[in-house]
């Protein structure tokens, strides 16, 4: 914005001799809210396993308000640069915390959609941002890039108004013993009786399931690459998911759209930047809608092969004709039309389904520091492309850069075909089955691509009570030298036979009353 540019130049004069900002003081405004969001990300696990994922979703939310209160009272460079670290630090908190609270509260027929959603109402986010840009940018005064700003702390008092009405996720509370509490948090979030037997049996499996994973060993952050079942595996997958969803590109067009279609010479490229919103925001509901039906591993690898397509054709006819060369007009309607192709296989595929993977991989003793260990990997990849790109494209328009223009696409381009390799070597299909079961696969299935035609058998009540279940791998003699004998608890539990046998009628009657009842939690 010329407001901006003009209230923040230290004396850099851009080649038409106007005030502008100096390239490198673009990199660190734009690179350092990626920089505070890495830290945010990694400081996540301890704050949301000692004050659990609610409390630590509204100290985020503060956090983030002191940034952006910081970053509409700057009059200068040095205070905006803390603004936006200081927000981003905020910002790291609640990338973890949102998926890891929707992924634990939600039931598994609707856990991948509801996960999904958080990558559209950070679309949605985007496109209103572009929109208020676009009804800002040419007032004169400080008003123009400080009503933006501000209106940050609108969401920010949504969300933590929002989450003062929800209850801590069952899961978390299983994990610090409160199991009364947990069952009350499920019965809010089911929208049932806490003695419905649906509740009753799925708290029992998750407290199963815990007391399970805490016998392989503690939960210490060395775990998360050396404990079982294959949890190193599993956290790679989750901070290669998440680099690679930055390697694709995106956060080039997000961030530096504008300033890379201005250097191809597009005609308003502010609005070219809204439409690419709206493409944005409306491509995330078709991934939403086909997550559970398609399966992570598909919807990965289609949305990676489209974006590679797209991004190859826009580099090699750029190459072919040269950025300025040519037809001027018909190299940018092409560039426009793939680089909104591109965006719609990004925004249906590797936008949502790569934080609907990482929330569900982890067992529940170190989810929340798997998941801060991958969310901040991605951080650091969005901060290294915020800063390293006005140097590769070319927009500092002096010798030092690369001035790689549209051929940055060769480079994104590469990095999707990486993505499809990746995603059929590492990604388990985790559609379909409970976040207790995913353990169950991770044991059972050695390789990923054999992973779609994994059934869960295992109840890890019969785990944690017997030592085996009887519908999955067979006991050792050992094991079953150890265990108490099922013959035996099953005739002590039967000892008076008359009272057995009126219980059993009054639970059929009372189920029977019931009508159908969905169990598929």
């Amino acid at each position: 914005m010329q407001s901006f540019r003009e209230h923040f130049s230290t004396g850099f004069k851009n080649e038409a001799g106007q005030p502008d900002i100096h390239p490198h003081q673009v990199s660190l405004v734009v690179a350092m809210l990626s920089a505070g969001t890495a830290v945010g990300a990694l400081g996540s696990a301890p704050v949301a396993d000692f004050y659990g994922r609610r409390l630590s979703l509204i100290l985020g939310i503060v956090i983030f308000c002191i940034g952006a209160v910081f970053q509409v009272s700057a009059t200068n460079i040095p205070l905006l640069v803390v603004g936006r670290t200081v927000a981003g630090v905020g910002v790291g908190l609640v990338s973890v915390l949102v998926p890891l609270y929707q992924s634990e509260m939600a039931p598994k027929w609707v856990r991948g959609t509801l996960v999904c959603a958080y990558q559209l109402s950070i679309t949605t986010g985007l496109l209103l941002a572009s929109i208020v840009n676009i009804l800002t940018y040419q007032i004169v005064g400080a008003a123009a890039y400080r009503i933006p700003m501000g209106l940050q702390l609108t969401w920010a008092v949504v969300l933590a108004l929002g989450i003062l009405m929800l209850p801590e996720t069952p899961r978390y509370l299983i994990k610090r013993g409160y199991k009364e509490a947990a069952a009350l948090s499920l019965s809010r979030l089911r929208r049932l009786d806490i003695t419905h037997p649906a509740i009753i049996e799925e708290l029992s499996e998750i407290e199963a399931n815990h007391d399970y994973e805490m016998r392989l060993g503690p939960d210490k952050y060395k775990d998360i690459l050396f404990g079982e079942p294959h949890l190193g595996r599993r956290t790679l997958t989750g901070c290669g998911l998440q680099m690679l969803q930055q390697l694709t590109g995106v956060n080039f067009i997000m961030y530096y759209g504008t300033t890379f279609f201005q250097l191809a010479n597009v005609e308003n490229p502010y609005m070219i930047s809204v439409i690419m919103q709206v493409i944005n925001t409306l491509s995330t509901l078709p991934g939403l809608v086909v997550v559970e039906s398609w399966g992570r591993r598909r919807l990965l690898i289609v949305g990676a092969i489209g974006m590679a397509l797209c991004q190859l054709l826009i580099a090699s006819f750029a190459t072919a004709t040269g950025d300025t060369g040519g037809n001027q007009q018909t190299q940018n309607y092409l560039l426009i039309v793939f680089v909104a192709i591109y965006i719609f296989f990004f925004a249906a595929s590797w936008g949502p389904v790569v934080w609907v993977v990482t929330s569900e991989i982890y067992p529940l003793k170190v989810r929340a520091k798997s998941m801060s260990v991958s969310t901040a990997s991605n951080w650091i990849l969005n901060f290294a492309i915020a800063y390293g790109t006005p140097y590769m494209v070319g927009t500092t328009n002096k010798t030092g850069s690369a001035n790689l223009g549209s051929k940055i696409f060769f480079v994104w381009g590469a990095f999707c075909i990486v993505a499809v390799v990746f995603v059929w070597c590492m990604v388990y299909e985790t559609s379909k089955i409970s976040l207790e079961q995913i353990d169950e696969m991770y044991e059972r299935v050695d390789y990923a691509w054999n992973s779609k035609r994994f059934e869960p058998s295992w109840s890890f009540q019969q785990m944690r009570d017997f030592g085996f279940s009887e519908s999955g791998i067979p006991p050792t003699e050992q094991q079953l030298e150890l265990q108490p004998s099922r013959a035996s608890s099953a005739s002590t539990s039967q000892t008076d036979t008359g009272t057995s046998t009126a219980t059993s009628s009054n639970d059929a009657k009372v189920i029977s009353s019931m009508g159908h009842v969905d169990f598929s939690y």
